[in-house]
């Protein structure tokens, strides 16, 4: 089972709402909204979007529903080998899902995005990958030391507690304290809690730099592994969680 958040920002607080999970089995896609999209609604009149209208529905098809799909690059454009490299998926690997939890699906035509639920191994362990966000802020040293790095570098994160747009803020640092962006906001909050309870589970590292042309946003891609425990699952939250039962099903 394959599992994608989808999130919403509010404009005004740049807050991000998880509105929405979507589910693939290798046969049928189910997408349901979350207890998010309350958050969103309550706080900031956010409505139902036109394809799922209803809040109490399991939506089901087997093909990617438009506001997913619409959000991948078409395996016809030249560049589209490229844009595979980027996000370091092969490309016999690269399924609809594995390419949005890698890249995010953002447009800038909307305020959405996209994230994946991960999922342990054997031993309890979770990779997550990300492209480390923030970069268009950043100096031009901290750009010049992001192309030096390699595979592997170890990075380091800090909590950035006076950031006057996000007060759960990580910044990425190398070892010699350049700043080479910020992790996504949807792991600000996991992460925090989890070295609230042991700062050894959590090691973030380079997984690729891909330089000019590359887009600046794709330009650090970086992978955590961290060590969450049955008690403290990440996206486990009442937020992420469906508004409806997910056996339920209603025909797209």
């Amino acid at each position: 089972m394959k599992t994608l958040f989808l999130a919403w920002q509010d404009g005004k607080s740049r807050y991000w709402y998880p509105i929405g999970r979507l589910n693939f089995d290798g046969e049928m896609y189910k997408f349901v909204y979350t207890q998010g999209m309350l958050q969103a609604g309550a706080k900031n009149s956010f409505q139902p979007l036109l394809s799922f209208p209803y809040l109490d529905r399991v939506y089901t098809s087997t093909h990617l529903f438009p506001i997913f799909a619409n959000r991948l690059m078409p395996r016809s454009r030249p560049d589209y080998p490229d844009f595979l490299q980027w996000l370091n998926i092969p490309q016999h690997q690269d399924d609809p899902l594995a390419i949005l939890a890698r890249s995010g699906g953002q447009r800038v035509t909307d305020t959405f995005t996209v994230f994946p639920l991960p999922e342990p191994d054997e031993e309890g362990r979770y990779y997550i990958h990300f492209f480390s966000h923030g970069l268009r802020y950043l100096p031009k040293c901290s750009i010049e030391k992001i192309n030096s790095l390699k595979p592997e570098d170890k990075l380091w994160l800090a909590h950035e507690f006076q950031n006057l747009y996000d007060f759960q803020a990580l910044t990425l640092n190398t070892n010699d304290h350049h700043i080479v962006g910020y992790c996504p906001r949807y792991l600000n909050n996991e992460v925090l809690e989890l070295i609230s309870v042991n700062s050894d589970a959590v090691d973030v590292r380079v997984e690729k730099v891909n330089h000019s042309p590359a887009p600046l946003q794709f330009r650090l891609l970086c992978n955590i592994t961290a060590q969450w425990s049955d008690e403290l699952r990440p996206f486990s939250k009442p937020e992420y969680q469906p508004l409806v039962d997910v056996t339920a099903s209603i025909g797209s």
